[in-house]
């Protein structure tokens, strides 16, 4: 629009909103000020005044291109569409086979494992402390023999794979490229990612196991290692979406994720790697909230950002290098006990942000997390929400579709430049792992929960079902999955199986030299892998590893 144009608008901008006046007298809007839930004021309504300045190639451009606002690829999902995952994992490893073979056959296109919570940290499932907790919020992983049971009849080269395990990482992904060796398949050819995000731990998960600096060589261990031998595997996933799960809000998620980036990318460049050999293998890990329209600029807002900040900050030439490429999950926190089949609802809500914010993978929450892991039923309805989003709801048909709205553009901006504001202040600190040893983020994170929980309290923020249109009697579903008791002594039996039959002496070789690889400051690909092909467990490597460096303590 012209100057003129622009002037006129903003005249006859001014005249509707002195016809509101008495307009607001007769029904007053249902609140004094809104807000979204990063704080941001919501106008009434957006008009290109809002955009006033701004320039579309700078700002926008077109799909596939920099600064990649609109999308990654040129013809996003009319070429091919997101990668459809369903997280899952639980009890042994031939009970989550099943749960894999079940998704495949219904459709979903790529697979997402989940672990128990002794090998997220470090444990075999014989250790005192996993007492209880074997294959309950996760399938248990002791050893390679597990891995190829999880895998059975399941091609590696025709998958992609997403494992959600940190401190372990690597441990995992050898294992996962050991499995893929016994079935012919060399690394070259495999598909996938591990979260391998320890940061986050630090500030909001707690499935830690090294101090901070250790912890971040074995990552840029990784993406040395994967940039050579395991070209196609994503050797990261930043994740926003634990942090958002304990309290943060949409902008601070965006920023903490990316000032983590950050610090991964800067700590491989000073061993080092090339930024353009490793960066187009980061991958990133976000949440898909209640707030529709905010969770559709966050995504946007982040690709954006990313971009400018590989291009402009570690000066990666590679095009491929600026791209922020994603995997969303709908928000487990927002699922209720309460009326569980509301829960459908939020998810498809969630599922559809997501894919107007342009995700290159989802998974869909089940209606019945909020009460057990989700059964057969729900994983299909879930999986099935993706689908008919895909294939009914016309939103795949257009790149970008919501790209030149006015409170879209808008929003866009003030998630970018909030987020941005979060990301120096954490530059001042000295980066994100300062900032993380600070408490900083971890302060940040906590005082959003309560302002949160606080708005629920107070009603101020309305969940249904939950703190308004309450029912007074309510079924609960009766077809909840429960998992086998019996998990955990049937996981010892196999271990005691391992230790019995394995060649003892190579266990002990392979541990000794990856002990010295670990007080060398070798790569610690190499010598994983050797463990674990000798079968040594997973708790057995850890403690090795626990050997030179050490645990971290929390503040």
């Amino acid at each position: 629009m012209s100057d003129k144009d622009m002037e006129k608008l903003r005249t006859e901008k001014e005249q509707w909103e002195k016809k509101l006046v008495d307009t607001l007298k007769k029904r007053p809007e249902r609140r004094s000020s809104f807000v979204n839930t990063s704080g941001i004021p919501l106008s009434r309504t957006y008009t290109p005044l809002d955009s006033e300045g701004t320039d579309y190639l700078t700002n926008q451009g077109f799909p596939g291109e920099y600064p990649f606002t609109r999308g990654v690829q040129p013809t996003m999902y009319r070429g091919r569409l997101w990668t459809m995952r369903q997280y899952a994992g639980f009890a042994a490893a031939e009970e989550t086979n099943r749960r894999y073979r079940y998704l495949l056959e219904k459709g979903q296109t790529g697979l997402s494992v989940a672990f128990d919570l002794p090998t997220q940290i470090g444990y075999d499932s014989d250790h005192p402390l996993s007492q209880g907790e074997v294959g309950k919020v996760g399938v248990a992983i002791d050893s390679i023999r597990d891995m190829e049971a999880l895998f059975d009849g399941i091609p590696l080269d025709k998958v992609s794979t997403s494992m959600t395990i940190n401190a372990p990482a690597a441990i995992l992904l050898a294992m996962y490229i050991v499995v893929a060796e016994k079935q012919g398949v060399s690394p070259d050819k495999l598909n996938g990612t591990i979260q391998n995000d320890i940061l986050k731990e630090y500030t909001s998960r707690g499935t830690y196991i090294f101090p901070p600096e250790p912890s971040m060589r074995i990552i840029t261990d990784t993406f040395a290692y994967c940039s050579k031998n395991v070209p196609n595997w994503n050797t990261i996933s930043v994740s926003g979406y634990h942090m958002r799960e304990a309290g943060c809000t949409a902008v601070q998620e965006l920023a903490f994720t990316l000032a983590n980036g950050i610090a991964y990318v800067k700590a491989a460049i000073e061993t080092g790697l090339d930024v353009d050999a490793f960066a187009r293998r980061i991958s990133f890990f976000f949440i898909a909230q209640q707030d529709f329209f905010e969770e559709i600029a966050k995504f946007r807002a982040a690709r954006r950002l990313w971009a400018r900040i590989m291009k402009e900050r570690f000066g990666a030439k590679k095009p491929a290098s600026w791209m922020l490429r994603f995997h969303v999950q709908t928000a487990g926190s927002t699922l209720t006990a309460q009326q569980p089949d509301n829960n459908v609802v939020r998810v498809a809500f969630q599922t559809l942000s997501a894919v107007l914010g342009g995700t290159q993978s989802l998974h869909s929450c089940s209606r019945d997390e909020a009460l057990a892991l989700p059964s057969e039923e729900a994983v299909r309805l879930s999986l099935r929400t993706q689908q008919l989003i895909a294939h009914e709801s016309g939103v795949t048909e257009v790149v970008d579709p919501l790209g030149g709205s006015y409170y879209i553009e808008k929003l866009t901006d003030e998630t970018e430049h909030r987020a941005m504001d979060y990301i120096e202040k954490i530059d001042q600190m000295g980066g994100a792992v300062r900032a993380t040893e600070k408490g900083y983020i971890q302060k940040e994170i906590e005082e959003s929960a309560y302002q949160y929980q606080k708005g629920v309290e107070d009603k101020s923020r309305i969940i249904v079902g939950v703190n308004d249109f309450i029912e007074e009697e309510e079924e609960t579903p009766t077809d909840l999955l429960k998992v086998d008791p019996t998990v955990g002594e049937s996981q010892i039996a196999r271990l005691k199986e391992l230790r019995a039959s394995r060649n003892q002496v190579q266990v002990e070789s392979s541990l000794k030299d990856l002990k010295k690889a670990a007080e060398a400051r070798e790569n610690l690909l190499p010598p994983i892998l050797d463990a674990v092909r000798s079968e040594a467990t997973l708790g057995e490597i850890c403690d090795t590893l626990r050997e030179v460096f050490g645990e971290y303590q929390a503040l």
